[in-house]
């Protein structure tokens, strides 16, 4: 299929779910037994369990069609034109368990809630790796949600940089500030999906250094689900799915702003974002821009880490309808971000860091040079647009979901001084996405989903570096996925198939053979089965098991060149065949008014594991080729397969000791241990597992009816990483990492005024005793040596202390 074919194939698509969502509007079907005017009404008053006192303020929403209200003063909640259906209602407020239960709206209903109050939060939801919301409790699979207050409490550079501090189990291989590649329990890279606003994100994963392009400053929820999860999402989702909402419709009748900035003193980032969103009559609109910038960041070790510096401008917007029918949704992303690409080159003499001048020579870096903005030579401009289409319809007593998204990534890498705006090389890469859910009748305990998920892929190279091949990539998979909830006992499984067809084009360069031209086909079946049961209201046990699989990329199956990247020469292997994981989770839930305990285990067995060796020489030691665009030597890096195992536990403890509920203590703690089956040059440790770490905070919560000053938090934190000494040690790929510990505080408060919420402030500081170290997933640890002090690599950042003020603005509309 051209790239023309591909572009009206997916006008067409596009214009016939917005054509459908129209009719709908006016379909008899939808209609029957549903006021066509306004649907089904809930409404009801929120109040407080213990004191029976009105929470205006509160929110009501149901996550299965994106509908919310916000409680007025009199403590009442009014949602309309909702279509007939059961559905699991979510109502949440500050200082309180939130509450979800399961409605049955097929006629006008009357429904209040009364609400705990509790020092830690207690019910959530999700609906990530099901069909439908489920209550996180009632989920076998483990899952975990990060709310948006989270992250804007949190100091980061980038999005998956704060999860990596608030999620037990995720971790990130790092180039630098600007890029943080997402692992769960040990596995990344195309193992984990991440999933946008509905559409899974596509843009060149199987790159060390490339990161997932978008926007933490827009991120409203992020929900991740740990282990496999192939059943809803296919290919590529072995290790877990990071679900990542940033445009939800703001409650019904209510205008929604927000505008924050940032300020972090380590490399003088500076980040602006604003945000504004409405609801009237079931229309709903949003639109959001970000700005942030920063130098070069610094540690101890090092001074200033010339071109670490990054920028992003980016911008948002959706636009839609919502009614008796269900909804209709257009949304538009634009993530535009420069990098630079830190190669640790020094001075023999001095140690300190060198640039290439557009002659060829090599100067030294100043401290002006650190402190700019602007791009130095070599340094990448990655481009992601994205527009998609999220449909829910309502026919008869079903609904069916329909997902259509078209993205380009664009990435570009620039590396010769002398043409410092023409790009070396220039991925451009064309995804249309599909996803087609329909949920059957809610009948006799069963929630039952057939689905269909896939996506048409094409890429080019647009400059002279060419790493992999201009190919073209068609997928689909079928599924069935079946949820059954019984008084305490909630199990669900199923089972799908998937297809996909993967063509490599030819590619001769300077009168060889760069590339040839191939055609290769991986089918799968993935499956899962689990079960939840409450005990009591406060505990709930988990178990799980899920098989998955993963098809080779295209760098894996067909690269042939230098990664610049990763300074490596690299060969792929069209032989590989789809790796197929077989997990086993077991886990403990326990929420009380004062603790919550979430504690997990799990066991992961693949088969055709796929890793990069060193390729040795005939005649002994490494083959070494000769980067033809820099002459510099490269060691040469294959592609393998292997059988791996990993396991490992994640243990959260949140504890308010009564009756000190001001008091706030809180653990996590993450281990994996990752081996091959046998042996690998001496080694049979897995390569990019990260240390075990255990973070610990302490801290208070005071003042939460101030009239000028309330919500005032106080704390510290202890983040502890442990020595990592199962590095993956053959072909000398790895080497094992020291432990350090990191010690970070932080304080924060709510401005208010007529007891309204004028702005947060928090001030932060991480890495407070400024250790110098080098994480063990940290890219730069293995970059040159520094002559001087006999150090290798670039260390991590140094103290930083950060800034940020939040303003969040409502207005009835």
């Amino acid at each position: 299929m051209s790239y023309s074919t591909f572009k009206i194939l997916f006008t067409s698509i596009l214009s016939t779910g917005l054509i459908c969502a129209n009719a709908q509007s006016d379909s008899p079907v939808v209609s029957k037994n549903i006021s066509k005017k306004t649907g089904i009404t809930i409404s009801g008053k929120i109040t407080d369990a213990k004191t029976g006192a009105l929470l205006p303020g509160a929110s009501v929403f149901i996550p299965d069609i994106h509908k919310g209200a916000i409680v007025n003063n009199d403590g009442d909640y009014n949602i309309n034109n909702i279509p007939s259906g059961k559905y699991l209602v979510e109502v949440s407020y500050v200082g309180y368990a939130s509450e979800a239960q399961t409605i049955d709206l097929t006629t006008p209903t009357q429904h209040d809630f009364a609400l705990q109050p509790t020092a830690v939060e207690q019910e959530a939801v999700t609906v990530t790796g099901v069909s439908s919301a489920i209550r996180i409790k009632q989920n076998p699979q483990p899952v975990e949600v990060v709310k948006r207050q989270d992250f804007i409490g949190t100091v980061s550079t980038n999005a998956i940089d704060a999860l990596t501090k608030l999620v037990a189990g995720v971790n990130a291989v790092s180039t630098g500030p600007a890029v943080s590649k997402p692992f769960i329990r040990g596995l990344g890279y195309n193992r984990v999906l991440t999933v946008n606003d509905g559409v899974r994100q596509e843009g060149q994963q199987w790159g060390d250094e490339h990161g997932i392009e978008i926007d933490d400053y827009s991120v409203q929820r992020v929900e991740v689900l740990k282990g496999p999860a192939s059943l809803m999402y296919g290919s590529d989702a072995i290790a877990g799915v990071i679900n990542i909402l940033t445009q939800i419709p703001a409650p019904e009748g209510i205008i929604k702003a927000n505008f924050l900035s940032e300020y972090q003193t380590n490399n003088a980032l500076r980040g602006f974002y604003g945000n504004v969103g409405g609801t009237k009559n079931g229309f709903s609109w949003n639109v959001y821009g970000t700005y942030k910038g920063a130098a070069d960041y610094q540690n101890k070790y090092d001074g200033y880490v010339f071109n670490s510096r990054f920028n992003d401008k980016d911008f948002g917007a959706m636009a839609g309808y919502a009614g008796n029918w269900g909804y209709s949704h257009l949304l538009v992303s634009n993530f535009d971000q420069h990098l630079g690409i830190v190669e640790g080159n020094r001075d023999s003499a001095t140690g300190n860091f060198v640039k290439e001048m557009p002659d060829g020579e090599e100067a030294i870096v100043g401290n002006d040079d650190n402190k700019s903005l602007s791009m130095e030579v070599p340094y990448q401009h990655v481009r992601h647009f994205k527009i998609s289409t999220d449909n829910h319809f309502k026919i008869g007593n079903s609904s069916m979901d329909v997902i259509l998204g078209y993205q380009n990534n664009q990435r570009q890498e620039f590396g010769d001084p002398a043409a410092a705006s023409i790009p070396d090389a220039w991925f451009s890469l064309h995804t249309l996405n599909y996803v087609l859910h329909w949920h059957l009748p809610y009948t006799h305990h069963f929630k039952t989903t057939i689905g269909l998920t896939g996506m048409y892929q094409v890429n080019r190279n647009m400059a002279d570096e060419v790493l992999i091949p201009d190919y073209q990539l068609f997928d689909i998979g079928g599924f069935v996925f079946s949820q059954y909830t019984k008084n305490k006992l909630t199990i669900t499984g199923g089972l799908r198939y998937d297809t996909r067809h993967d063509a490599g084009d030819a590619l001769m360069q300077d009168g060889e053979m760069k590339f040839a031209a191939f055609t290769k086909n991986f089918s799968d079946i993935s499956g899962s089965l689990g079960m939840s049961y409450e005990l009591t209201k406060a505990l709930a046990l988990k178990v799980n098991v899920a098989r998955g699989f993963r098809a080779p990329n295209f760098a894996e199956l067909a690269s042939n060149g230098a990664h610049e990247g990763t300074n490596r020469f690299e060969i792929g292997n069209n032989q590989l065949h789809s790796e197929v994981s077989l997990q086993g989770d077991a886990g403990i839930e326990l929420t009380t008014e004062h603790v919550s305990l979430d504690a997990s285990l799990y066991y992961n067995h693949i088969n055709d594991f796929i890793f990069y060796e060193r390729v040795p020489a005939a005649s002994g030691g490494d083959s070494i080729m000769i980067d033809p665009g820099t002459g510099e030597q490269l060691e040469v890096f294959r592609f393998a397969q292997q059988t791996a195992n990993l396991y490992g536990l994640e243990l959260s403890l949140d504890v308010h000791p009564h009756p000190l509920d001001w008091l706030h203590f809180k653990n996590v703690f993450s281990y994996t241990r990752g081996k091959f089956s046998h042996a690998l040059d001496g080694s049979d440790n897995l390569p990019f597992i990260p240390a075990a770490r255990w973070i610990t905070s302490l801290g208070v919560d005071i003042l939460k009816k101030g009239n000028v000053v309330r919500n005032i938090y106080a704390g510290m934190e202890s983040d502890y990483n442990f020595a990592q000494d199962n590095a993956f040690a053959g072909y000398n790929t790895e080497t094992a990492t020291p432990g350090y510990w990191l010690l970070g505080a932080k304080i924060s408060a709510d401005i208010v005024s007529k007891g309204k919420t004028i702005c947060q402030l928090s001030i932060t500081g991480d890495n407070l005793c400024n250790i110098a170290y080098q994480d063990n997933l940290s890219r730069f640890k293995y970059l040159a040596i520094n002559n001087v002090t006999g150090r290798q690599g670039v260390f991590n950042m140094g103290r930083n202390f950060g800034i940020k003020l939040n303003v969040p603005l409502r207005f009835d509309y």
